[in-house]
């Protein structure tokens, strides 16, 4: 067994290296940039919802106020007429990702943490580099990438987003496994 203070140099090495690699990922590949599309008449829509003043927070639409007004024919009607849909609203305001960047990186380092309790209980000091490589690898793709199947299914997040991203926790995943089993102790 190993602690996860003995861990603490692949832990926070993986965490830097799976941050950068996200940036480029996310910065420089553009593989993302097709997850999401632009409102057709995208300024008429946002001048449309700017005088609602809708707060912050995530909505569906058309949305019954009880698993029994799912079957009121109004409702059903609305939702024949459409449209239908999810949407989160964000506070207005000029864009900054240091908050989110910062959040980010406290994400993955958790996922280390975890990955490191994994592998710490399952593994002893000196253990084969392929023996840390799998248990840290396989916790890691699990926290990255296994719970955006379900927004995939209850959110309709596109198949090609949901892949993409779930290719993206591979990576990361891959990444952490190889530097916990490069520094695992001996």
């Amino acid at each position: 067994m190993v602690h996860i203070p003995a861990l603490w140099i692949p832990l926070l090495l993986s965490s830097v290296l799976v941050f950068i690699v996200s940036a480029i990922i996310h910065m420089v590949l553009g593989y993302h940039r097709s997850d999401y599309k632009k409102l057709p008449s995208e300024d008429a829509v946002l001048e449309a919802l700017r005088k609602f003043n809708i707060p912050p927070g995530d909505y569906h639409f058309p949305r019954p106020d009880s698993m029994k007004a799912m079957k009121d024919p109004a409702f059903i009607e609305k939702c024949t007429k459409g449209p239908i849909g999810m949407m989160t609203v964000m506070k207005a305001g000029p864009p900054s990702m240091g908050r989110e960047l910062f959040q980010w990186f406290v994400y993955i380092v958790v996922v280390g943490i975890f990955a490191a309790y994994v592998a710490g209980r399952a593994l002893a000091p000196g253990a084969p580099y392929l023996a840390v490589f799998r248990f840290v690898g396989t916790t890691a793709f699990a926290c990255y990438s296994m719970g955006l199947i379900q927004n995939h299914i209850w959110y309709k997040r596109s198949r090609s987003a949901t892949l993409k991203s779930m290719f993206d926790g591979l990576v990361y995943a891959c990444l952490t496994a190889g530097v916990f089993g490069w520094l695992w102790p001996d």
